[in-house]
């Protein structure tokens, strides 16, 4: 974290200056928004933590609910979503709370006597280290507490509006502020009354009932697996051995998914009911709560489950649905959008492989970035058609992928060719869930797969995966993305041949000097004049030799700008290999060329280019930023 260069303080640092809209923001909601934000969801919040570091744009955010969410349906943070809470800043924190998952059991019928169940398998969460950041369980009202909290100390001092609910809008084909909404208030003195608000966009984060969905004329499009489930937040006594340890359950009697949540003695029960009947009409929901602690306890033979409190209960049936677009063009249309849908309110599928808030709050980070460089003049609209292009294919991979994994939990044990087939799937798949397969397609955020071979481990299209470096000032070991934060900057990292180590990378000197100096530069052609030079893009150099042979002074001037009113210089941003966890070997960067990777202001590797590709690197970034100089 990186304080004090405005001046000396003395508080929390983690509580930014107000400033824009922060400055005397008013309690009531405007007649006039950039960006109105429907459902405090976790779609909806992460959107509102992300606008909420650009004061200069008016972001409000309406929720039905009269306060905070007490206790969240939702419950599983993928290892992604907590690289993405890192970039928010509350990784570690939310983290110490969080219950760890590192192992899964796997439990069948005991083949001696089948009335019984045994421990078949063990797999663990990560065993191909995917991520340096763990698989969490915590509730979801936690995770919107954290988001609250970034708004909150953010410069624009952004809190929700609770007690408003979405009744419908209007999209007018011109106008400042094109979209108009009808509110309607759920609390207070004035419940009951409707008031209009004009917005510029509009995001809905309404959830799978959603009313901005149905009003832009999209509809969720699929078919429920005729499978219904209990599921129960549990504190129970129990001689069950893996009370702890996340566990997938088949028996005579049934299934279940057994996750362990934080706290050391709550835990989440999905309790399989089976196959919902013809012609239920939902009757299966309303199953009660008793009947399900009896279901699991026959699933759960020869063990025992003493219920002593149910924090939370709920059933419902399995489904899989998709709307064909994200926001509310008709496909053919060339307008640039200006109505979006995010989370449960264009994609829905089971809760068991734990994907829901974890792909809903993507597509929340995805968004918000690009809305914001629209609205600040950094980008055309044009930017937001990638929007639904990006994340609707992401959705319809999530739903396949559900489909396979809640289908196998539904079996019945002697449906399975072997005692093992479950955790061999869950162990083959685990990049999926995990948050890790996710590859946006060549597009005027992505380039082309050209010079791939200069970075193999850093694919174009996925997330930058991070690794141990070594800072140069101060020789403290750090992990290089973790320094990614959301605040809506482009990363340049350049990684020098290995010539640099004997300061003759003639290649990487002239980029570095190209990079501060150049007009055609993505840094000057798009930083305003007189902005500090690493506003807009975050540039780092990561050097192959140890960080004792790179003297800062031979650094070139782009990778130590200056920062602040007092022009202080940010020693932050040049590095070196790592001893025994060598970036370069990790990664796959060519020690003879080295090359340069750019990352997206969502964590995405948009390029991999080889030094000496200027004008390349200039073409990218002409194509998604518009002329800022002056």
């Amino acid at each position: 974290m990186q304080f004090h260069h405005h001046g000396y303080v003395s508080g929390d640092p983690r509580v930014s200056p107000a400033a824009g809209t922060g400055l005397d923001r008013p309690a009531e909601l405007p007649e006039e928004v950039d960006v109105l934000i429907v459902g405090a969801g976790p779609a909806g919040m992460i959107l509102a933590a992300q606008l909420s570091q650009f004061p200069e744009i008016t972001t409000r955010l309406v929720e039905r609910r009269p306060g905070r969410l007490a206790i969240g349906q939702a419950d599983g943070i993928q290892a992604r979503s907590v690289e993405t809470f890192q970039a928010f800043g509350f990784a570690g924190r939310i983290t110490d709370e969080a219950y760890r998952i590192t192992e899964m059991a796997f439990w069948g019928p005991d083949a001696a006597d089948p009335t019984k169940i045994v421990r078949t398998d063990r797999a663990v969460d990560d065993a191909t280290g995917v991520s340096e950041f763990p698989h969490l369980i915590v509730n979801q009202a936690r995770v919107l507490d954290y988001f609250a909290e970034v708004m909150a100390d953010s410069p624009s001092r952004m809190t929700p509006d609770f007690g408003l609910e979405f009744v419908g809008l209007e999209v007018a084909e011109e106008g400042e502020f094109p979209v108009s909404v009808t509110l309607r208030e759920t609390a207070g003195p004035r419940e009951g009354q409707q008031r209009r608000v004009r917005a510029k966009y509009v995001v809905g984060c309404d959830g799978a009932r959603s009313g901005v969905r149905e009003a832009i004329g999209r509809s969720l499009v699929g078919a429920s697996a005729a499978h219904a489930w209990a599921v129960m937040d549990t504190l129970a006594v129990t001689d069950f051995p893996d009370i702890r340890t996340k566990c997938a359950i088949q028996s005579q009697a049934g299934s279940i998914l057994h996750i362990p949540r934080e706290g050391g003695h709550l835990f989440r029960m999905y309790v399989d009911l089976g196959e919902v009947a013809p012609g239920d009409n939902g009757a299966v929901r309303q199953t009660s709560v008793e009947t399900a602690i009896a279901k699991a306890n026959a699933i759960l033979h020869p063990y025992t489950l003493d219920v002593k409190n149910v924090a939370w209960y709920s059933v419902y049936e399995v489904g899989h649905r998709l709307t064909d677009k994200f926001d509310e063009v008709p496909e053919g249309d060339d307008r640039c959008p200006r109505v979006f849908i995010t989370g449960d309110a264009c994609h829905t599928h089971s809760a068991k492989a734990g994907q829901g808030m974890n792909v809903s709050m993507q597509d929340g980070f995805n968004l918000g970035w690009k809305l914001a460089h629209v609205l600040t003049g950094r980008s055309s609209a044009e930017l937001l058609k990638t929007y639904s292009a990006e994340r609707q294919v992401i959705a319809k991979n999530l739903i396949d992928f559900d489909r396979e994994w809640s289908t196998l939990m539904a079996k019945k044990p002697e449906e399975f060719q072997s005692p093992h087939e479950l955790g061999e799937f869950y162990v083959r798949t685990a990049e999926f869930p995990a948050g890790f397969m996710t590859e946006y397609a060549p597009s005027m955020l992505v380039g082309e797969a050209t010079h791939q071979a200069l970075a193999t481990g850093f694919p174009i299209g996925k997330r930058f995966k991070s690794a141990p470096v070594v800072r140069v000032a101060d020789g403290n070991p750090v992990h290089l993305g973790h320094h990614h934060r959301a605040d809506g900057r482009w990363r340049l990292y350049a990684f020098p041949g290995a010539a640099a180590a004997a300061g003759g990378d003639r290649d990487f000197e002239e980029w570095a000097a190209w990079l501060e100096s150049s007009p055609e530069s993505p840094v000057r052609a798009y930083t305003p004049e007189h902005a500090d030079l690493d506003s807009l893009f975050d540039v780092k150099v990561v050097y192959p030799q140890a960080h004792t042979e790179v003297e800062i002074g031979s650094v070139p001037p782009v990778f130590l700008p200056r920062t602040g009113p007092f022009g202080l210089i940010d020693y932050e941003k040049v590095y070196a290999a790592a001893p025994g966890d060598d970036i370069f070997a990790l990664r796959g960067i060519d020690r003879g060329s080295g090359c340069v990777v750019v990352v997206r202001p969502d964590q995405y590797v948009a390029h991999v280019l080889p030094l000496t590709a200027t004008t390349e690197l200039a073409t990218f970034f002409a194509a998604n930023h518009l002329t800022r100089r002056g």
